[in-house]
């Protein structure tokens, strides 16, 4: 058994703006070949970690898609998982949905779920998430690290953050990553960020440095992670 995760299939959401960016021309050419690369990919005994927008639209159609994957599916539902068609997911053999456990609070919480892979921990949402900070985690294993979908983004990272993994359909060639390869895939990425740091000066980061007043802003979610590297390597270079 392999795990894999994905999102944002969208089956039956007839417009240009989703299927066109993903190189098809219509949403029934855009659903098959979804079905099929999907199939080429995951065997009947792989469990599939689905972060929501399962379907739109025709919900006999998508459910047909549905039925039609292989694997052991389990939704984390999205924003267009309505609760009509989470109730139609329930009822397919093939499909877990994950829910929060306080169901009378459910709408006012995000639905996401932690859980360790071979010493990785896994915070896995339908939106971004940010999960953990730079300091002092120089290893993968020391973050907790999201894997999202909702941005339709093409690149893999949330702002060039390796610890944030897009699995979506937009960024992994319309099928399912498998979890290993987004854990080297992102193994990959930390090194290249933190060979940014050793382009640098060796210094003691153990002296007392006083830093210039606007040299002392917090890394924000909107600033990437080579963005934060050169502002590190920056102070640094000051001391």
């Amino acid at each position: 058994m392999r795990i894999f995760a994905t999102s944002d299939t969208h089956f039956g959401h007839d417009r240009e703006f989703l299927y066109k960016p993903r190189g098809f021309n219509s949403i029934a050419e855009h659903d098959e070949e979804v079905v099929r690369r999907w199939n080429e990919t995951v065997e009947p005994d792989d469990v599939v970690l689905h972060l929501g927008d399962v379907m739109l639209g025709d919900n006999a159609h998508g459910l047909d898609c549905l039925k039609r994957l292989n694997g052991k599916i389990f939704i984390v539902p999205g924003n267009h998982d309505t609760a009509t068609r989470i109730k139609l997911y329930k009822e397919l053999p093939n499909v877990t949905v994950l829910e929060p456990v306080d169901v009378e609070f459910a709408s006012l919480q995000p639905t996401a779920f932690q859980f360790k892979y071979k010493k990785y921990n896994f915070y896995i949402s339908h939106q971004p998430t940010m999960t953990s900070n730079l300091e002092k985690a120089p290893y993968l294993k020391m973050h907790l690290i999201n894997l999202f979908g909702h941005t339709h983004q093409q690149k893999r990272f949330y702002n060039d953050i390796p610890f944030m993994f897009h699995v979506g359909m937009d960024s992994n060639d319309c099928r399912p990553v498998l979890l290993d390869d987004a854990i080297q895939i992102m193994k990959e990425e930390t090194n290249k960020c933190l060979a940014l740091l050793d382009e640098g000066e060796v210094v003691d980061i153990d002296k007392d440095i006083t830093l210039p007043k606007e040299e002392t802003k917090c890394p924000t979610q909107s600033d990437t992670w080579t963005t934060i590297v050169r502002r590190v390597k920056k102070l640094f270079s000051k001391t």
